[in-house]
């Protein structure tokens, strides 16, 4: 099977610029290829997960991964799917994301021996020269296109800075130099920067006049469309000091049913045949499929002993056996009893605000022990730890440990 074959079965495919083409290049040739990351923040998402296992498939059948990091584009910030324009970071922020992105990806993808290129538009984009720019690439762009496409449209009644503007030439710049510099034909990435896409692919047919094409990806979504990776605690990380392996596990343990079908066959390396097995799984025996998909997901990213100890803990609380060793665990000094449980959670790192704290208990979603929290000023006291601890629950599912210090 041909890796094409392979993303169409998988469900990875979204919206390809030359089908036919593609799916021969890919079926007959070995290609390098590229996907951009901008560094806005200090880790990779779980979006970015989907991207990484497209690129380790294709790597897997002997194509060349280019890991492009937007040092450059950053600095200007993509509006792709955005209502408001970014926060603007300095240099120093910048290059300090892209060093902890490196160091993510060379988890997935193998840079060893020419095997996977690691590259940064700041070097090409940062030194540019305006006018020569805009006379030798600018030229090429229609603004009329430009107005039409999508990536734009959601910005256009609350304002779209001419900063923003430049980021489609920016990114289809990318494109031109990557075919220059690696002979990079094929660019991919997640199905909101279509747009974007096109606008490389045309830019490098009109400029090189060689034939070069886009490709694109779905988008991790929850039942109702919303962008998957939010929880009440903000983004699902990859770095384990942001989302602990536990916290990974348990997003996908609880996820809808109609999605672990999809996410088994996209964030997954199991065979087909036992992702349709265990997705034709009704009513309560769906769990299991559950079960599966957070274990080979969180053994992806942060290796199989962290899963197992993940799988451990979750076991503990819904009667799989286990341990709770694993469980996230906060320490809380002997000065914070007699406090409001509020304001100790909050300063355990347990809520990250205490407004968070205020929703639990008006939502009936705080537990201590056995025992609902009813009351913002309700105290932690001694006597609710039993051998030195205390199990918080926020929610149905979250758990953590309290232990006195």
């Amino acid at each position: 099977m041909s890796v094409f074959d392979l993303l169409k079965e998988r469900g990875y495919i979204r919206q390809m610029t030359h089908e036919d083409e593609i799916k021969s290049l890919l079926e007959k040739e070995k290609v390098s290829f590229y996907i951009g990351f901008d560094p806005t923040a200090d880790s990779l998402t779980v979006g970015h997960f989907l991207q990484l296992m497209a690129m380790r498939h294709m790597q897997d059948h002997g194509h060349r991964p280019i890991a492009l990091l937007g040092g450059g584009t950053t600095m200007v910030g993509d509006p792709s799917g955005k209502t408001d324009m970014r926060k603007m970071l300095t240099r120093a922020d910048i290059a300090a994301n892209a060093a902890r992105f490196k160091a993510q990806m060379e988890r997935f993808i193998d840079f060893s021996g020419g095997r996977a290129i690691m590259a940064d538009n700041a070097d090409w984009l940062l030194g540019l020269n305006y006018v020569d720019f805009l006379r030798d690439v600018g030229s090429h762009f229609s603004v009329n296109r430009m107005l039409q496409a999508e990536c734009f449209k959601a910005r256009m009644e609350r304002g779209l800075t001419f900063m923003e503007f430049n980021y489609m030439v920016m990114q289809g710049y990318d494109f031109l130099e990557l075919y220059r510099r690696h002979h990079c034909t094929l660019q991919l990435g997640g199905d909101d920067q279509w747009s974007n896409i096109i606008a490389g692919v045309e830019l490098v047919r009109k400029i090189e006049a060689r034939p070069v094409f886009g490709m694109t990806f779905t988008l991790l979504t929850t039942g109702d469309g919303k962008k998957m990776g939010k929880t009440e605690k903000g983004a699902v990380w990859l770095d384990p000091a942001k989302t602990s392996p536990y916290d990974f596990y348990q997003y996908w343990r609880n996820v809808e049913d109609g999605q672990v079908g999809q996410l088994l066959a996209l964030l997954t390396f199991l065979p087909m045949d036992e992702v349709k097995r265990l997705a034709a799984l009704k009513d309560r025996e769906i769990n299991e499929a559950k079960k599966v998909l957070a274990f080979e997901v969180t053994k992806t990213v942060h290796g199989e002993d962290e899963a197992k100890k993940a799988q451990n803990a979750a076991g503990a609380l819904f009667g799989g056996g286990g341990t709770a060793q694993d469980m996230p665990a906060a320490k809380v000094g002997r000065d914070l009893l007699g406090k409001p449980v509020i304001d100790v959670l909050h300063a355990a790192g347990v809520i990250a605000t205490k407004s968070e704290g205020r929703r639990l208990v008006d939502q009936g979603g705080l537990h201590l022990g056995d025992k609902k929290v009813t009351a913002y000023d309700e105290k932690l006291e001694a006597a609710q730890f039993i051998d030195g601890s205390l199990l918080v629950r926020k929610g149905k599912k979250t758990y953590h440990k309290l232990t006195l210090s």
